[in-house]
C-alpha cells in the first residue's frame, strides 16, 4: 500500500519514482536491536533507531552519494533553524533540530538520535504547518486517497500483527511468574519478560482487579506487578542515561559540569515536562524530574529539549523515585 501510493504521488507530481533495498541495514541496524533489547529485559524504540540508522543514515548517504542530491525533503513533523525550505542553509554554521507548529503532531522525539552530518542535508517542509492544512492542501491537488489514508499506528513491521505472536518466532519463550510487589505473592505465570513493558496491563486471568508490570527480574524471569494502574511502583522521578546523542553540541553548562535546566519526555504523546541535567563520567546523566513520571523504562530514549529545541537523547538505564532533589 505504501509503494503504491508512493508511485501515485509521483506520476501526480511528474517525477521519477525509484526504489531501493535497505533490508540488510535494516536487520543489522534495526531489527538485530530490537531482538538484542527485548532479550536482556528491555524495551527498544525501532522509530529512533531506524531514523538514525536507516532513513537518515544510508538513505541519505544513498541520495548524497549515489543520486547526487543536494537536500533530501521528508514528512517528518518537525524543523531546523535551516528554515522548511532549507532558504537559511549554511554549510558553515551548525544546524538545529526545532518541533514543529503542530505540537501534537511532533516527531522530534524519533529525530532525536540522528547526526549533525545528516540534519544538514535535510528540510522538513511540513515545519510551519498542522496535520489538518496539510491534508487540505493534499486534497486541493488531487491526492485524496494519500490524504484519507488512515495513519499508521504500532511497529512498522510488525503491522497489525499480534506483537506477542511476531515476537516469539524469533526469540525463545523463557516461563516466569508475575509476583505482587505489595505482598510477594505469586498471581501468575507468564511466558518471557520479553513479551512485557513497564507500566503495562498484564491480564492476568482469574484476577478481580487488574495487575500492571512495575519491575522486571530478568536473571529470574520474575515480573513483579502493581495492582494499581497509579501505584507509587510506577512512578520516578530521577534516572541514569548513558550514550547521549547531542544533535548540535553540548550545552556550555553541562561541559563546565554545571546543573542544566531543560525538559525531558521519553513517550510521543507526552509534552516535555521541566528537569535538571547533571553529567557523570563515562558520557552518563543524571535526569532529576521536578514532578513523578509514570512508567519510566530501561531501553526507552530520554530525549532533551530546551525550549523550541531538541538536542537530543541518550538510553535508559536505570531509574527511581527520590524524596529528594
Amino acid at each position: 500500500m505504501n509503494r503504491e501510493l508512493a508511485q501515485e504521488v509521483c506520476h501526480k507530481l511528474d517525477i521519477e519514482f525509484k526504489e531501493v533495498n535497505f533490508s540488510k541495514n535494516y536487520w543489522n541496524h534495526v531489527f538485530s536491536y530490537l531482538l538484542e533489547s527485548y532479550s536482556n529485559g528491555l524495551t527498544p524504540n525501532p522509530d529512533i533507531m531506524c531514523n538514525k540508522w536507516i532513513k537518515f543514515g544510508t538513505f541519505v548517504d544513498y541520495c548524497l552519494n549515489e543520486l547526487k542530491m543536494d537536500v533530501i525533503s521528508t514528512g517528518h513533523y518537525a524543523g531546523t533553524s535551516y528554515g522548511d525550505f532549507w532558504q537559511h542553509y549554511d554549510s558553515e554554521r551548525t544546524v538545529h533540530l526545532l518541533r514543529p507548529k503542530d505540537k501534537r503532531k511532533d516527531q522530534t522525539l524519533f529525530l532525536s538520535q540522528i547526526s549533525q552530518t545528516s540534519l544538514k542535508k535535510v528540510m522538513f517542509p511540513l515545519q510551519q504547518l498542522c496535520k489538518s492544512e496539510v491534508k487540505s492542501i493534499a486534497k486541493q491537488n488531487g491526492l485524496t486517497r494519500v490524504a484519507e489514508r488512515p495513519e499508521s499506528q504500532g511497529i512498522c513491521f510488525i503491522g497489525k500483527r499480534n506483537f506477542q505472536k511476531f515476537i516469539e518466532q524469533y526469540i525463545e519463550p523463557k516461563p516466569g511468574k508475575f509476583i505482587d510487589i505489595d505482598t510477594g505473592v505469586v498471581v501468575g505465570s507468564h511466558e518471557g519478560i520479553h513479551f512485557w513493558t513497564i507500566g503495562q496491563n498484564c491480564r492476568i486471568g482469574g484476577m478481580k482487579h487488574k495487575y500492571f508490570v512495575a519491575k522486571k527480574d530478568v536473571q529470574n524471569h520474575i515480573m513483579y506487578v502493581a495492582s494499581n494502574t497509579n501505584h507509587s511502583s510506577l512512578y520516578s522521578n530521577q534516572m541514569i542515561v548513558k550514550n547521549m546523542n547531542w544533535i548540535c553540541c553540548e550545552p556550555m553548562a553541562i561541559t563546565a559540569r554545571q546543573v542544566f535546566e531543560c525538559e525531558f519526555r521519553f513517550q510521543h504523546r507526552d509534552q516535555p515536562q521541566p528537569c535538571r541535567l547533571i553529567k557523570l563520567d563515562d558520557n552518563q546523566f543524571n535526569i532529576q524530574l521536578y514532578s513523578s513520571t509514570r512508567a519510566l523504562t530501561e531501553g526507552q530514549f530520554a530525549v532533551i529539549y530546551k525550549d523550541n529545541e531538541c538536542l537530543g537523547s541518550a538510553q535508559i538505564d536505570r531509574y527511581w523515585l527520590s524524596s529528594q532533589l
